[in-house]
């Protein structure tokens, strides 16, 4: 028999919780506040703690901060009266199982507390590192944040929110949570909002029944009864119509669905992870998304970073998709030259990692050597660049020199006129303020005033 710690300065949550958990087979402790808590548990067995966020004294986060320091494997549910996001943030960084908005659903909380009992302590392991997570290339400190929040949050069934610029692999990151979710054996479904047409939305999420409207000649599952038991990836969440933002918040709060053309709910258990790259906190001053479903959905936010916030990690990248590419088109490119390697790095990647990708493949496919040199580079900036400016030795330095240029003119005149065109476009960007440009350029202060004043500008 699990035993159960219910924490609430309210005497009915706890009469009301222990009644509901006694009836399930659960043995049940409760306590007014954390300072009793934190006795109960030192003295007795608990397998789960549940406790109130807002309790005088000591609160609930500090309670999860003071559990969490003598039995990391405790398994701890937040509850509270007042949803608010950032509290629900910093209980899951904390290291809570799940966070729960009241008056909750009886089901769901049924269901989220079995799923916490029955877990081993195996699931709260030691913090995760890069090699744990061999579908995402990646080292750098803003990556080893997502790494360490993906293994906090995945075991949970929590809603994720996803944030971060087109191509810089929010899917993968859905992907990794899901492989190490209790579900990790169950569908992972993705659908991408913005490549459906308005008028199938409603089926493609939901399904339809037979004779529903013109076209609808047999029953059809949606994607909430084809993720069922696991994960549903819904990406460009920001895309949705008012209308189904209306149904999807339904989804949230009852579990259960609708297929159009059916009479009746059909209930559901599906762990839904979202993601966008909007500003949806604008999207709701404006009016175009549902303030509600937002707070629903972005219980655990993660923003994953654009390349050019880690550009340590682009060598590792270059180096995967060069193995990647080479095995594929058959190949034996698996060096980039120094140079081509300096141009990537210096470059700002509006397309971030799809864009490393497409460059990378398109190099491999157009080199006859073993090694990717400069002029198979093929930078979207610069094509822009191109189109709008005469063709000249300078416009398309940042991109490619043909070798007998490069020979020609020679290494250092080459280095140096990338250099300056660099410093020209972090100055530019900053607002000609050389503290902006050198924290834009990753190089120090003192550093770009000795190149800016070397090259007369």
């Amino acid at each position: 028999m699990d035993s159960i710690l219910v924490v609430d300065d309210e005497r009915s949550m706890r009469d009301f919780l222990k009644i509901l958990l006694t009836r399930e087979g659960y043995k049940v402790h409760t306590a007014p506040n954390g300072t009793d808590a934190l006795k109960t548990i030192a003295d007795q067995a608990i397998d789960l703690v549940i406790t109130d966020i807002r309790m005088p004294t000591m609160g609930g986060l500090e309670l999860l901060d003071r559990i969490k320091q003598r039995n990391t494997s405790l398994p701890v549910i937040m509850i509270t009266a007042f949803a608010s996001p950032d509290d629900a943030v910093q209980a899951m960084k904390n290291g809570a199982y799940d966070y729960i908005s009241k008056p909750f659903n009886v089901d769901e909380i049924k269901t989220v507390i079995k799923n916490a009992t029955s877990q081993t302590p195996s699931r709260f392991a030691p913090e995760q590192n890069a090699d744990d997570f061999p579908e995402i290339v990646g080292e750098s400190r803003e990556m080893q944040k997502i790494f360490e929040l993906i293994t906090r949050i995945a075991p949970s069934p929590a809603t994720v929110m996803i944030y971060g610029e087109s191509g810089t692999g929010k899917e993968l990151v859905a992907q990794a949570i899901h492989k190490r979710s209790t579900v990790k054996d169950k569908p992972f479904i993705p659908i991408t909002c913005s490549a459906i047409p308005e008028d199938l939305m409603e089926s493609e999420l939901f399904g339809h029944m037979r004779g529903s409207f013109t076209g609808a000649i047999s029953d059809k599952l949606g994607l909430f009864q084809e993720a069922h038991n696991g994960t549903a990836f819904l990406d460009e969440i920001g895309e949705l119509t008012p209308i189904i933002q209306t149904k999807l918040l339904r989804v949230l709060q009852e579990r259960e669905i609708k297929p159009v053309g059916a009479t009746r709910h059909i209930p559901i258990n599906v762990r839904i992870i979202a993601a966008t790259n909007r500003v949806l906190e604008e999207e709701i001053a404006h009016g175009r998304f549902r303030e509600d479903l937002f707070y629903r959905l972005a219980v655990v936010p993660i923003r994953v970073p654009a390349l050019r916030e880690r550009k340590s990690d682009i060598p590792l990248l270059i180096d995967h998709f060069l193995a990647k590419y080479s095995s594929q088109l058959h190949k034996q490119v698996r060096e980039i030259s120094s140079y081509a390697l300096e141009v990537l790095m210096n470059y700002d990647f509006p397309g971030n990692v799809r864009e490393l990708e497409n460059i990378i493949e398109r190099g491999v496919a157009l080199e006859s050597s073993n090694i990717i040199l400069p002029e198979n580079l093929t930078l979207a900036q610069t094509a822009r660049q191109q189109s709008s400016t005469p063709a000249s030795s300078t416009s398309n330095t940042l991109v490619a020199i043909s070798k007998e240029e490069l020979y020609e003119r020679g290494l250092d005149e080459v280095i140096s006129e990338v250099e300056k065109k660099c410093i020209e476009h972090g100055m530019k960007a900053a607002g000609n303020s050389k503290t902006k440009a050198a924290d834009m350029l990753k190089v120090s202060f003192r550093s770009l005033r000795y190149k800016a004043k070397k090259y007369g500008m």
